[in-house]
């Protein structure tokens, strides 16, 4: 199946050709066909002489109607354009297509009707020049009258090539249904339809109700009214949903693979070729799929600015916009969508230099592209923008840094180590968790990235902390140093007379001190506040040798020259670090 909007200015005709094509009256509501006027967007389909089913949404003609209109072309990938012999093109005409061109719809077809009211030739010429320079500048014509039937086979001929020349949907893709009815039947509850562009829906998936992203479930399936298991895109579907009232899904509201898309209220985008954010007003509508929101427009420059929604929408790079003006038919501009979810802009000239960013930025999804521009970004964000071929999560949860930017994170890392050893240089390094801050990374995982870059030279993270080369052990101050002389004439004299914590307090040697002590190998703990030299245990076992073994702890003592307060958390050491042994209740072997 494929889907085509049945776009042009004059109703009754455009109606009565959809109704000659299919069997099938579009017109939903009485008033419709009293008035001969479509008022709100209709549904039909017919099967080509090929096999393949067409599904037509006809849209109002009627300038009244616009809004109704672009709710019907924003999903739909290709069009009818229709004009009337006896009308000819008609400002209405140039409304339809000003909001085709603003899609980027550029698959169609062109009928002139009612050719038996009047020679079609003007008509098409009109429609031919006023279609020149637009994407659908070279559609295949028909001329055609519904009442006759002269050239309605052309016509289904024309629609079957039509449908052989769209781009081949990807089933696989995420669902991003835009509801445009919604209503309830009863025994059954809820029900949606919309036109599904990509992806495929099956009964018994879950979806998100956009924006809010409320959890619902498909509870049944149709497609041109035949029930279905499942439906791929590009289809007209109709998704009876579980665990939703009606009046939370009106028309513009999206179905969405869940955990798949973002809502975006305030997009970057880009204005179409020859446009200029100067003739835009300050407020526009925004319409999207079938959604329609207003926004405040923030010129970057003439080429791009950013949209304020007061409605967020589900949005990727690339997606495309229709700007109109608030209560007029004026469609000053289509627009591309280049960042859904942009950085603030809070200094001086932030507007500027964003805009150059933009510039530069394309508007089809892009792993390097969106790296490059975010430095920093999750996987799942990236497949949110609709980027194509996202790596694996890997190691680092999922985040990815831009490669370009490294090197500059080196740089900041490595003054970060250095203003950490000025400001405390009894710390070496820094914790992993200031360290993740000082670079403003996302999670601490990412750390080993930046480290692994060859500009890091043997940075690296130990026990919790980023040392710089050499373990990151920072110069101590001069008081510590010159303490730490002295215990080393004393522990010459007599290696185990270990200071008391009061000889140590008056030395300015607290706990910190001490530590960078240790780390520095300058001395040794060997218990709860007994510190010695950093060989002591190498003394003590080559002492301890010359002893009759075993040995007891009073016996150890004497022949080290040392305390009851040194020798036990000694003894206990030497047996931790498998240099001795107990023998008996009392006893202890060196090994």
């Amino acid at each position: 199946m494929f889907v085509v909007a049945t776009a042009g200015h004059v109703d009754h005709g455009k109606s009565t050709l959809v109704r000659a094509l299919t069997g099938t009256e579009p017109d939903r509501w009485e008033e419709e066909r009293r008035r001969g006027l479509t008022i709100d967007l209709g549904y039909a389909s017919t099967t080509l002489d090929d096999g393949r089913t067409v599904a037509f949404v006809d849209v109002p003609g009627h300038r009244r109607f616009l809004p109704n209109m672009l709710a019907g072309v924003g999903p739909v990938p290709a069009a009818m354009f229709v004009v009337a012999a006896d009308d000819g093109w008609m400002p209405q005409s140039a409304d339809h297509l000003a909001a085709l061109a603003a899609l980027g719809v550029r698959h169609g077809v062109l009928v002139i009707t009612r050719s038996d009211l009047m020679e079609p030739e003007l008509a098409l010429a009109e429609a031919r020049d006023a279609l020149a320079g637009t994407p659908l500048a070279d559609v295949p014509a028909v001329c055609v009258s519904a009442v006759t039937g002269e050239g309605l086979g052309e016509l289904r001929s024309e629609l079957a090539a039509l449908g052989s020349a769209l781009p081949a949907a990807d089933p696989a893709a995420d669902v991003r249904l835009w509801v445009d009815r919604s209503f309830t039947i009863g025994g059954a509850g809820t029900v949606v339809t919309g036109t599904l562009p990509a992806g495929t829906l099956r009964t018994g998936d879950p979806v998100e109700i956009g924006p809010d992203g409320r959890r619902a479930v498909v509870r049944g399936l149709q497609s041109l009214g035949a029930d279905r298991d499942e439906v791929s895109a590009v289809a007209r579907v109709a998704v009876n949903l579980r665990g939703v009232p009606v009046d939370d899904v009106p028309r513009g509201t999206t179905l969405v693979t869940p955990g798949r898309w973002r809502p975006s209220s305030t997009p970057d985008v880009r204005l179409d070729p020859g446009a200029d954010t100067a003739d835009l007003p300050e407020q526009v509508m925004v319409h999207c799929g079938s959604a329609a929101v207003a926004a405040h427009v923030r010129p970057l420059d003439a080429r791009h600015a950013r949209l304020a929604l007061t409605g967020a929408l589900p949005l990727r790079v690339g997606d495309r916009l229709i700007l109109r003006e608030p209560g007029a038919e004026r469609i000053p501009s289509g627009a591309v969508v280049l960042d859904p979810a942009p950085p603030d802009l809070r200094r001086r000239g932030a507007a500027r230099r964003r805009a150059e960013t933009l510039a530069t930025t394309p508007d089809v999804p892009d792993l390097d592209s969106e790296l490059r521009r975010r430095g920093v970004a999750h996987v799942d964000d990236l497949r949110a923008l609709g980027v194509a071929d996202v790596p694996a999560a890997g190691r680092s949860g999922g985040w990815l840094l831009d490669p370009g930017a490294v090197p500059g994170l080196v740089e900041r890392l490595t003054a970060a180590l250095a203003e950490h050893a000025r400001r405390d240089p009894l710390e070496p390094g820094l914790p992993v968790e200031a360290a993740r801050r000082s670079l403003e990374l996302p999670d601490a995982r990412l750390l080993p990235v930046v480290l692994a870059h060859p500009a890091a030279a043997g940075a690296q993270a130990v026990d919790g902390r980023v040392v710089g080369p050499g373990g990151g052990e920072p110069e101590l101050p001069e008081h510590v140093r010159a303490a730490v002389d002295g215990l080393a004439e004393r522990f010459a004299a007599r290696p185990f007379d270990a200071p008391t914590a009061d000889e140590l307090a008056e030395l300015g040697l607290g706990t910190r001190e001490l530590a960078a002590c240790v780390r520095a190998g300058l001395l040794s703990r060997i218990g709860p506040g007994v510190w010695l030299g950093p060989d002591a245990t190498a003394a003590a076992v080559e002492q301890l040798r010359r002893l009759p073994q075993p040995f007891t702890p009073s016996t150890a003592r004497t022949h080290l020259d040392t305390s009851r307060r040194v020798v036990m958390p000694l003894l206990e050491l030497l047996a931790v670090e498998g240099l001795s042994r107990r023998a008996g209740d009392d006893g202890h072997v060196v090994q």
